[in-house]
């Protein structure tokens, strides 16, 4: 297998900066997943790691050895792209086998490696079909097994399933993510779906404009967002960012939402880890409040260190319920909205009020300004 390396990659379109001087460093066997939006730069990524677009300026490296001048063919690496493009005139087993015939490998090989795949990918009883004779999921794995049978150092993956639909979508990560711990292949994935990254990935690096944001575990990513991008990018539905004003009396900070003259929206920091940071670096308008909506607790009855607020609308999804709660209005009579996630068997009227409080050791704050996390 292969370590995959980014050195101080530019990458230019005219006056578009596509990528913009980004460093990565893809260890043996790792799935690796780049998210970010459309345009970001992921698939521009992939290109130039395949040898398909050249940057210019940094180095790209596989296992440690420069690949700049090397061209696709000599990089061993597998691009799965996002149609899966079969030759309509062959049967799957041909499609599988077309890649190995200039490898020359003997008949015997090719065939076996076609079957091993196949067999692993349960698309064994399909191989003398045709592509117009397949469904959507099928062609999806024979384009995978396609890739799997060449036994690359690396798998570069360009949103292999956003085809598909949600069930198979579903089932296709796990498919992939299997079959990826199954062979050991490094493999670097690029997606806008962060469901996909934080589901699949070992490593998350997320893009914007062509410039990392983050770079960390799922669970890093989630829990310590680096900057007001992320923490609006990850997670369903996205976290809660909010102007606050933070004010001392008597020793112990309070937590303003909104700036709102209509109602109280006020909390005490009970943290002290918190309390201690924005302390040393808050300034009294300058910072955004952040929480996920799952650490906002809303109840009928009154509880300590809570305020009140007005439901504005109700989401029952089933396996939980959303309520968006409206701080009051901003000066153009927009809502200032704050989401919340319940039981699925919580009940709530819009228009009706709830004590609404926060888990303490799950509050986020940052820069107004730049946008970075405060700690």
């Amino acid at each position: 297998m292969a370590t995959v390396k980014l050195e101080n990659i530019t990458k230019r379109f005219g006056d578009l900066i596509a990528l913009d001087n980004i460093t990565l460093d893809v260890q043996d066997q790792e799935f690796f997943v780049l998210l970010g939006q459309t345009g970001a730069g992921k698939t521009t990524t992939l290109r130039c790691i395949a040898g398909l677009d050249t940057p210019e300026k940094g180095t790209i490296y596989l296992d440690d050895v420069s690949v700049n001048d090397k061209t696709p063919a000599e990089r061993d690496v597998a691009f799965v792209f996002q149609s899966h493009i079969l030759y309509p005139h062959l049967s799957v087993y041909e499609n599988m086998a077309f890649p190995l015939h200039p490898r020359k490998l003997s008949a015997e090989e090719i065939d076996r490696r076609v079957r091993d795949i196949a067999q692993m990918l349960h698309i064994e009883h399909l191989l003398l079909r045709t592509p117009n004779q397949l469904s959507g999921g099928e062609t999806q794995r024979v384009g995978l097994g396609r890739a799997m049978v060449r036994r690359p150092q690396v798998f570069l993956m360009d949103e292999p399933i956003s085809n598909l639909d949600a069930k198979l979508r579903t089932e296709m990560r796990a498919e992939i993510r299997w079959r990826q711990r199954e062979l050991g292949t490094t493999t670097f994935y690029v997606t806008h779906d962060q469901i996909e990254a934080m589901s699949m990935a070992d490593r998350i690096a997320i893009l914007e404009a062509g410039s990392i944001q983050q770079l960390g575990t799922p669970s890093d990513i989630y829990n310590h967002p680096a900057n007001l991008f992320v923490a609006g990018f990850i997670g369903n539905p996205s976290m809660n960012c909010i102007r606050c004003n933070i004010s001392s009396t008597n020793g112990e900070l309070h937590l303003k939402l909104a700036n709102d003259t209509e109602n109280d929206n006020s909390v005490t920091i009970q943290d002290a880890r918190t309390a201690k940071v924005l302390n040393d670096k808050v300034s009294n308008s300058n910072t955004i409040f952040g929480v996920h909506a799952e650490d906002v607790i809303v109840s009928h009855q009154a509880v300590p260190n809570a305020f009140q607020a007005e439901v504005y609308s109700i989401e029952p999804l089933g396996a939980e319920t959303i309520v968006e709660l409206t701080l009051g209005t901003d000066a153009a009579g927009a809502h200032t909205i704050l989401k919340a996630v319940t039981a699925p068997n919580f009940e709530a009227e819009i228009g009706q009020y709830l004590h609404v409080s926060f888990v303490s050791e799950r509050m986020h704050f940052f820069d107004k300004t730049t946008g970075n996390a405060l700690f």
